[in-house]
């Protein structure tokens, strides 16, 4: 938009249509740096099959659960000073028939895998310890589980033990039902939440970048000052160059370095985009991170 405003006329400067979710934003970043992402989404109505037409486009595999309903639409509107909203529907009610073919599909997509991203909300209709059975059936598998979502699917997640969570201050504020606003309060919160279950947690503050706790870790990584045109994604572009950086080294700090680069130097583009490999390397060299004792 030129302008947000309420209560008065405003126009749209330009429109375009993309592939979205978590898990599919993720993906997109961890293809452009290189990796190997497969996508797992549920597919259903003339939605879905738009859904595919663009993710064909993207170049890396991906696996379409067949659903009854139509998936959902979300709309992000942002204007040029920045400001932005997001306006997310609820989505269709999944059947336990559908629930199980998702779950179908990614034990099958877990052969031969590396991490697993459990990136979202649940749809209506799928029990709450979806991603949790999840979880468990990964580490069976011995691969690495990154839990991305918020409310009783995060909290029985984290208990279900992941490699990582990464929530952003609010979902983390309902996790542990407190206001986190002070510096103290943010290096609290990843210990609660990482004595919960989980090896690796990481919490993402937007523009003050973000906190994390491991065995033995705690560190801060401050992102320097940009100007934003859309934040929206940016925890998605930082999850998913998070685990990009473990699966190439296994390093936690540089992980969250590298995170918190590629998150706010997506929160510089305009419109739903992910920064470049490229973008982020330039963010990278300007991040500081501090080792907290």
């Amino acid at each position: 938009m030129d302008r947000l405003a309420f209560e008065d006329r405003a126009y749209i400067n330009s429109r375009h249509d993309s592939a979205g979710g978590r898990g599919i934003n993720a993906a997109c970043v961890i293809h452009s740096f290189g990796g190997q992402p497969v996508a797992i989404f549920p597919s259903g109505g003339r939605n879905g099959k738009r859904l595919e037409e663009l993710l064909a486009a993207h170049g890396y595999p991906t696996v379409a659960v067949p659903i009854r309903h139509e998936i959902r639409t979300n709309l992000t509107i942002t204007d040029k000073q920045g400001l932005t909203v997001s306006l997310n529907e609820t989505g269709p009610q999944f059947d336990k028939a559908e629930v199980e073919r998702m779950e179908k599909a990614a034990r099958k997509s877990l052969d031969g895998a590396a991490w697993f991203l459990l990136c979202g909300s649940l749809p209506p209709g799928v029990p709450s310890n979806f991603y949790a059975r999840l979880i468990d059936m990964a580490r069976h598998k011995k691969v690495k589980t990154l839990l991305d979502t918020d409310g009783d699917a995060l909290r029985e997640g984290v208990e279900a033990g992941p490699t990582a969570a990464l929530p952003n201050q609010q979902e983390a504020e309902r996790l542990l039902t407190r206001p986190l606003v002070t510096r103290n309060h943010f290096l609290d919160a990843v210990a609660r939440i990482r004595a919960m279950g989980p090896e690796m947690v990481v919490l993402s503050l937007g523009s003050r970048g973000a906190v994390g706790a491991a065995e033995g870790v705690l560190i801060e990584a401050i992102p320097p000052r940009v100007e934003v045109l859309c934040p929206i994604g940016s925890g998605d572009a930082l999850a998913a160059a998070f685990a990009w950086s473990m699966d190439r080294d296994g390093k936690f700090i540089d992980a969250v370095h590298w995170g918190v680069a590629e998150g706010t130097a997506s929160a510089t583009l305009p419109g739903l985009r992910m920064a470049s490999l490229a973008q982020a390397q330039e963010i990278y060299r300007q991040v500081e991170v501090r080792r907290i004792d």
